[in-house]
This record gives structure tokens, C-alpha cells and sequence, in this order.
């Protein structure tokens, strides 16, 4: 039996599923498949879960190390971290119940299994029975996602040796793990754990934590994770990992020499590599890069007509709110609606740790590269009354200018929940506004968005609090 719809998405992460929504809104016939799960790995095993055991991490934090100075105190204190992973696990649920719920309400069909591309125009469906089915659409979107890159050699096991995913299921919490890499993944589970009295080491290549954010972001974290009692070595490179009896020992090496570290577990968060295998892209004739991504142009569509790509799978940027948007892009295309192009240079980048950071557009170094002339303006929490209360004082708001116009290049903060002040400045980028707009812009006191105003003041010379 066959099945003919207007679009098939293949892949039900937030890039997935929501281009299949939008599809079906403007009336086009449209199925999703997936192997696995409804939301993907950012609803089921990624970010959603990750945010609830970021916040009993602070609330742990909280009552282990600053207790006093909040006058709390305990005399037995017992910190249950599998409930904490039976509480994320709610959350997903609870989020992906959501998801299927939507494909109901918006008659999208769902099938459950492995595709593969016979031609641009029919995919093969194989359920966990071994089942075939074939389905034909007009239009297919491909939004498998990405998956974890591995060091050669090195096989995640589940139980010494840990991705992303292993990690953050496991219920039990490891008394010491050495964490390889130092973007998003690595610095959100170093948060994590340590609030709990874990022994973290992160081990990073290049020679600064987060190495895609802005200098000063990463010399912040850096401080911020030595009182935390994390340690960080930058500029190492692992070596070797070898299991032993009681764990692993990681070897890493530097301009200094070698070391062996040891400890219980190691988490590999280095990256992620495009899911582009066994779809049969190749065989269907759909172009690749050089990197392995599905290449597409500016409305996601591949070199074949018909085929669309969205999310991880083409790594723009690696991000569940840049594969929403981009879905958004691809649906109405698809449905002959005029669309805005993304500009991903502009897209909001957030990350969870302690302290938090948030960013979009250049960095002072990107705009050096570039032969951009670029006005650094800055306002520190610790002059800010509402994040003195909340006893979470340390990091700042950095906005980007140009000179000669005013026009914002960029913004990078670290701080108190600095992610949900980000949007006030990607909009003000998107509108074009400048600085003193947004600093004539009044913001209720007291709250942490009037350092994003301080920040703006200081950007037109004229800074109230500083």
C-alpha cells in the first residue's frame, strides 16, 4: 500500500515537527516519520531534560555551598540525584505527549520506523517489526538531526565511557568524570554534577573554555568554574582513554608534557556529526559538503527538486530553535509563501551553565578578522539591585556597536538567566534600532533587564550607574 501526501518530513525533532505543522496549517496533506521518538533528541534527551536537572543543580549548589549566607542550615542533608533524573524524565514526557497531541490536532500522520529515500519522490518506511511501507509525497523534508562525535577508537559504553545521551539518563551520579570538550554540553553537565560534589575535570583543546564565545565570556566562566572547584584544563588534548577496574584513565598532553587522569567516568561532548547515513541520499542524487551536511540554499531546499533539508542535518547551526525556524522557512515555501531569509550569524546562541551565557552576532575577534570597527559597551550585574538580590551577582552585558552608525553588531552576557534577556536585543538587531532606543526604552526596576538598558546607555556615552 501506498500513501501520497504533499509533504513528508522524515525526522520529528523540533525542526521536524514543526515544519510538519506548519505544513498542514496552509493546507497541505502531510506525514512525519521517525525511528525513535516524537521532539526529537532536544525534547526526549537533550535540551528539555538537561534544563530541569540544571535547576535542581542550583537549588543543590544552593543548599550544600551557600546555605549560611541564606540561613538555611541542615544537619542531614540528602541529595537524591535519581530523583532529580526521574523528574527530567517527567518533564520530556510530559513535553512529548505535547508533540503528539499536535500531530492529532493538526492531521499529520505519524509513522514510526527507519526511511530511506528510493527517489525524490517515495521513501520506504521500515517499523521495529521489520514492516515495509512505501510513501509518496510531492515534497520531502529531511530533518534527521546530528549525532555525537566520538573520539576513534573510543566506544561510548554506557557505563565508564559516556555520550550526551547516557549521561543524561543515568540515575547514578558518578563521584568523579572527566569531561572532554568545553562547548554547551561539557560546561552544562560540569554544572550539573559539581553541584552535587562531583570531581569534574574538563579537558579542552583549544585554549579557552566555550572557544566559540566571546574572549571575555570564556575568562568569566573560567573564574567562576575555579570557585565551583571545577577544574579546567585548556590547551590539552586527550591522548588515550583506557578502562580499568574502577573507571578511566585519561591521558592528555600539553606544551608541558602528559598527564593521566583518573577517575569514574569521561563524557565525550566534542560535537556532532550530520545524520546522512543509510537515508540513501547519495543514491537519490542529493548533494552533500565537504563536512558531510546536506548542503541547501537560503529556503532549505537541496539541489534536488522536491527535497528539502532542515536542522542539524545541514549544519548551519547546530541549534533546535535554528531547525524550528528553518522548518518554518521550508513549510511555507513549499507552500509558495514569501519568506525572510535567516541570517545565522544573527541567531540567538544560548548556554545553560553557571553562570549562564547568552550571545548572537560578532564577537570583537570576528569583526577584527572582518576589518570591522566595533564600540565595546559593558555593564556589570553587581551594580544591578534585582541580581543582588537574587545573590547571583557576578558577570556583565556586552553590546556591540558600530561607530560611525550605532548599528548593534552583536551582544555576549553572562550572567543570572541572561538567556531570557537575549531577545530583547535580537529583536532590536532585527528592527534596527540602536542603543538609545533601547536605553529610552523604560525598564521596570527592579529587574535584570536594566543592565541590557545600562548597557545601552553606555553605548551612547551617557551611563547612569557606572
Amino acid at each position: 500500500m501506498t500513501n501520497t501526501y504533499n509533504v513528508i518530513v522524515i525526522g520529528a525533532g523540533p525542526g521536524g515537527y514543526v515544519a510538519a505543522i506548519r505544513a498542514s496549517q496552509l493546507g497541505l496533506k502531510t506525514a512525519i516519520i521517525d525511528k525513535e521518538w516524537l521532539g526529537g533528541v532536544c525534547l526526549n534527551v537533550g535540551c528539555i531534560p538537561s534544563k530541569s536537572l540544571l535547576k535542581n543543580a542550583d537549588v543543590a549548589h544552593t543548599l550544600r555551598k551557600r546555605g549560611r549566607e541564606f540561613g538555611f542550615s541542615f544537619e542531614n542533608l540528602t541529595l537524591d540525584y535519581g530523583k532529580a533524573v526521574k523528574r527530567s524524565r517527567r518533564v520530556s514526557q510530559r513535553l512529548t505527549k505535547g508533540v503528539s497531541f499536535l500531530m492529532d490536532k493538526n492531521a499529520i500522520d505519524v509513522h514510526m520506523g527507519t526511511a530511506q529515500l528510493e527517489d525524490s519522490k517515495t521513501i520506504l518506511v521500515t517499523d521495529e517489526d521489520g514492516e515495509k511501507q512505501r510513501l509518496k509525497g510531492e515534497n520531502i523534508i529531511i530533518a534527521t538531526g546530528a549525532r555525537p562525535i566520538t573520539i576513534p577508537g573510543l566506544e561510548a559504553d554506557g557505563e565508564k565511557i559516556l555520550t550526551y545521551h547516557e549521561a543524561i539518563l543515568q540515575e547514578k551520579l558518578p563521584q568523579s568524570v572527566v569531561i572532554i570538550g568545553s562547548g554547551a554540553i561539557g560546561v552544562e553537565f560540569a554544572t550539573i554534577w559539581s553541584a552535587y560534589g562531583v570531581d569534574v575535570t574538563i579537558v579542552e583543546m583549544l585554549p579557552r573554555l566555550v572557544p566559540l564565545e566571546d574572549a571575555d565570556i570564556s575568562a568569566e566562566l573560567k573564574k567562576n568554574f575555579r570557585r565551583r572547584k571545577i577544574n579546567t584544563l585548556t590547551s590539552h588534548r586527550v591522548e588515550d582513554v583506557q578502562k580499568t577496574d574502577h573507571g578511566v584513565q585519561v591521558r592528555v598532553s600539553s606544551k608541558r608534557g602528559e598527564k593521566i587522569i583518573e577517575a569514574e567516568q569521561t563524557l565525550m561532548a566534542i560535537g556532532f556529526r550530520p545524520n546522512t547515513q543509510g537515508l540513501g541520499l547519495e543514491e537519490a542524487g542529493v548533494k552533500l559538503t565537504e563536512q558531510g551536511a546536506i548542503a541547501i540554499d537560503e529556503k532549505m531546499a537541496t539541489n534536488l527538486p522536491g527535497v528539502w533539508a532542515i536542522g542539524d542535518v545541514t549544519a548551519k547551526l547546530m541549534l533546535a530553535h535554528v531547525a524550528s525556524a528553518q522548518g518554518l522557512i521550508c513549510a511555507e515555501t513549499i507552500a509558495g509563501l514569501e519568506t525572510t531569509p535567516l541570517d545565522y550569524q544573527a541567531m540567538p546562541r544560548a548556554t545553560y551553565c553557571h553562570p549562564q551565557i547568552a550571545s548572537f552576532g560578532l564577537t570583537a575577534a570576528q569583526a577584527k578578522e572582518k576589518g570591522i570597527n566595533v564600540k565595546e559597551s559593558q555593564f556589570p550585574f553587581r551594580a544591578n539591585g534585582k541580581a543582588l538580590g537574587l545573590g547571583e551577582s557576578d558577570g556583565w552585558v556586552k553590546i556591540l556597536t558600530a561607530p560611525e552608525n550605532g548599528k548593534i553588531l552583536g551582544a555576549h552576557m553572562v550572567g543570572p538567566e541572561v538567556t531570557e534577556l537575549l531577545p530583547e536585543l535580537t529583536l532590536a538587531h532585527q528592527l534596527q534600532a540602536d542603543p538609545s532606543e533601547i536605553a529610552r526604552n523604560v525598564h521596570a526596576h527592579p529587574t535584570l533587564s536594566e543592565v541590557i538598558m545600562e548597557a545601552a546607555h553606555e553605548a551612547t556615552g551617557h551611563a547612569i550607574h557606572k
